[in-house]
């Protein structure tokens, strides 16, 4: 009987320190409300990539699940009315003024790492993007290493989490 108290003990021990060595991802969950989405060059400089006033929702759950939507501020509408029949400028502006993708995501210390299913670039499918971030208060930001837009670049992206009485859906 002692020896199986003291077994008891010892993985209650383990489990809990395991539990302990865990990264949280509590803090992660939620719904996100884009703020900024920025492309820094080497200099500091830097570009507002989806104009002054993006719009965004990041959805990050418990389970390990995440998806995210970016669009261009005053994106135009087709023409005909058919993205079908939509000319070479408007499909240009439209994949333009999007990003989009979702998958799997696991936090290891201060970096989350998507696995990503399926994107509107093409080139992420199926790979693994690491983006360390930092949170302050309800501020959620990452750093983008090697953006969709290539180059000499990194990107900055800045989300906002609602509370559950901020998120009644999208406004215009």
């Amino acid at each position: 009987m002692k020896y199986k108290s003291l077994l008891i003990l010892m993985l209650f021990t383990i489990c809990t320190a395991s539990a302990q060595n865990k990264p949280s991802v509590h803090n992660l969950t939620g719904t996100y409300e884009l703020v900024t989405v920025d492309n820094i060059a080497a200099d500091g400089s830097r570009t507002h990539l989806y104009g002054d006033s993006p719009k965004g929702i990041f959805v990050i759950d418990a389970m390990g699940h995440y998806a995210l939507q970016i669009y261009s501020e005053g994106r135009l509408k087709f023409a005909s009315g058919d993205k079908a029949k939509g000319t070479d400028e408007e499909n240009q502006a439209a994949i333009k003024g999007c990003n989009a993708h979702y998958g799997t995501y696991k936090v290891e210390e201060n970096n989350i790492i998507f696995n990503i299913e399926h994107a509107s670039f093409p080139n992420w499918e199926g790979t693994q993007q690491k983006r360390p971030f930092t949170i302050s208060g309800d501020i959620f930001k990452y750093i983008v290493p090697a953006p969709t837009t290539g180059g000499a670049i990194t990107g900055e992206v800045v989300w906002k989490k609602l509370s559950e009485s901020e998120f009644t859906g999208f406004k215009n």
